[in-house]
């Protein structure tokens, strides 16, 4: 079983990482890090791939023949020096555009390039999955609050990529379950700013994230594909 996993050095990710490890001992765990070096570099096969690139991801997908799971876990909400848009008078054309190429394109690129690896591993069998982890406030539907303009617009651009490259492989590769996942709250630098209002046992640790996660994917089967999903396995609207 050969799992992937993008973003792997971060907060969630290198979570999914140790957890994936322990759940499946036997299995191939490759990660994947690029501006954030790996901590523990014994718990998986490490890359340096640049998300932004086309050429590194589809140099990276050339070297697997076949994948079982695989899990983008990559993303940005703020940055160093801009926090998420209060207001539409706050809207920065750069800002906007750094959340949409992190958050919305990876999942295109890592789908076109791994496409024959995931193909591949059905013809074993396999439950094969295609996980991303997206964030309810990408749902237009649950949108109460507003704000946050530019996450709200990229996750949303990665939930319409995700549902629209499962109707596709419905027919071209049946066998995969494509997904979006909403981790929740989870106790990350991504998050750390805005957990002074997360409601008591909503703030999770990345490890209990994780866990939910793995857990989550283990017990989808392709007739899942399509759908928004909670940690918890809830379907969200889109």
């Amino acid at each position: 079983m050969n799992i992937v996993i993008f973003g792997g050095s971060g907060g969630i990710g290198s979570a999914i990482v140790k957890r994936v490890n322990k759940v499946y001992p036997d299995a191939n765990v490759f990660a994947t890090w690029h501006s954030r070096v790996p901590v523990d570099e014994s718990i998986a096969n490490w890359s340096r791939v640049d998300l932004l690139s086309q050429e590194s991801i589809c140099d990276f997908a050339s070297r697997f023949s076949s994948v079982h799971w695989l899990i983008n876990a990559a993303g940005m909400l703020h940055t160093d020096l801009q926090m998420p848009e209060k207001s539409v008078q706050q809207i920065e054309a750069d800002f906007f555009m750094n959340n949409v190429q992190l958050n919305a394109l990876p999942a295109l690129l890592i789908a076109r390039y791994f496409k024959p690896a995931l193909k591949s591993a059905c013809s074993d069998g396999s439950t094969v999955q295609f996980a991303t982890v997206s964030a309810k406030v990408g749902s237009i539907e649950d949108n109460k609050l507003g704000g946050w303009y530019s996450y709200r617009c990229s996750k949303a651009a990665l939930n319409m990529a995700i549902k629209t490259i499962s109707i596709e492989w419905q027919r071209s590769i049946p066998s995969v379950c494509v997904t979006a996942v909403h981790p929740g709250t989870t106790e990350t630098a991504l998050s750390e700013p805005f957990q002074r209002n997360v409601p008591e046992g909503k703030l999770f640790t990345p490890d209990k994230a994780a866990d939910y996660i793995t857990t989550l994917l283990s017990q989808l089967t392709a007739k899942d594909s399509g759908k928004f999903l909670a940690y918890d396995g809830e379907e969200l609207p889109w």
